[in-house]
């Protein structure tokens, strides 16, 4: 009797774990963004989704969970299901920034497995053009003049614009105000009403207003000036080897069967490296970025290292 209900366990067992590894899933995937939508996260989340549908044969519904600067959607995921049915767009903030800010529910490196690298860009430093400075001279000089009254917004506290902030700060001997905000989409309206003077963007929220000549681009925060427009760095400007890149990443939680893991990066590195994809992600200013499960956490390791000891030297925290 108890040989024959071990069986019965371990079959139950195996024919569980057999479900939890079937492809395509059995179920809807969701793909999580930790901003609200109209940001870069947003627009190349669901440029990619839409090729993985059509790839994998499955459903792949794009859910925005904004707030704490992308912490929420992270901790969703960290704690979700270990079927492989849920997916993020992770962020440089929450993965590699955050946790060296705050004390967080989750460790990114334990709680969340790498799938692939997503997309990359420089930042775009963008100022009301009816009453912002015009130049990025000008900016540097209203800043040094006056500590703590130049502001400038983020997608939130331990986000990459509000780091890339502090080491701008950094770089030119100025404190700034930090304005948060829950995502460029959120920022952009009050940049146009004059409620701070600067934006850390990416590239999909900036270049629609820029375009309208609604916001005037100062410059960009990359070591070579952005793909979609040519304006100088602020290396270029007279802080030579400066660099700051926004990137985003696709991670799940650490409960899914590396046989799912391993999968989905295969399903991702396709659709990033697909041609039409390409194109379209290059259009909206932003770099695919396809890696390895391992290469990207091992990015992730350089990344966390960099911005920890911007977070120390400055004496950030989330409050």
């Amino acid at each position: 009797m108890l040989i024959r209900r071990t069986l019965l366990l371990l079959a139950l067992a195996a024919g569980s774990l057999a479900h939890a590894q079937t492809w395509p899933p059995a179920k809807p995937v969701t793909m999580l963004v930790g901003f609200a939508p109209g940001g870069a996260a947003d627009a190349s989340a669901r440029l990619i989704a839409r090729k993985l549908q059509d790839n994998i044969g499955q459903s792949v519904i794009v859910e925005n969970k904004a707030g704490a600067g992308g912490n929420i959607a992270h901790q969703q995921v960290a704690q979700g299901p270990g079927d492989g049915t849920m997916i993020l767009l992770g962020s440089i903030g929450p993965l590699t920034i955050a946790p060296h800010m705050m004390k967080l529910p989750y460790d990114p490196f334990k709680d969340l497995a790498p799938l692939s690298g997503g997309v990359y860009f420089p930042s775009i430093l963008v100022v009301n053009a009816a009453t912002g400075p015009k130049t990025l001279a000008e900016f540097v000089e209203l800043a040094k003049k006056a500590p703590n009254t130049v502001s400038y917004a983020s997608t939130g506290p331990g986000s990459a614009s509000h780091l890339t902030g502090e080491l701008f700060g950094k770089r030119i001997g100025a404190d700034m105000l930090h304005v948060p905000y829950r995502g460029g989409s959120a920022a952009m309206p009050d940049l146009l009403a004059g409620r701070f003077t600067g934006y850390f963007a990416a590239p999909p929220t900036a270049l629609p207003h820029i375009e309208a000549g609604n916001v005037r681009a100062l410059a960009t925060t990359g070591a070579q000036r952005a793909i979609v427009m040519s304006v100088p760095t602020v290396a270029e400007q007279g802080y030579p080897g400066f660099e700051a890149l926004n990137w985003y990443a696709f991670v799940a939680s650490s409960k899914v069967p590396p046989a799912i893991l391993d999968r989905w990066n295969q399903e991702l590195v396709k659709v990033l490296n697909d041609p039409e994809i390409k194109a379209a992600l290059v259009k909206h200013g932003v770099t695919p970025h396809p890696t390895s499960r391992t290469e990207l956490a091992d990015f992730m390791k350089k990344e966390s290292d960099k911005w920890g000891a911007i977070v120390r030297e400055r004496k950030i925290s989330s409050e």
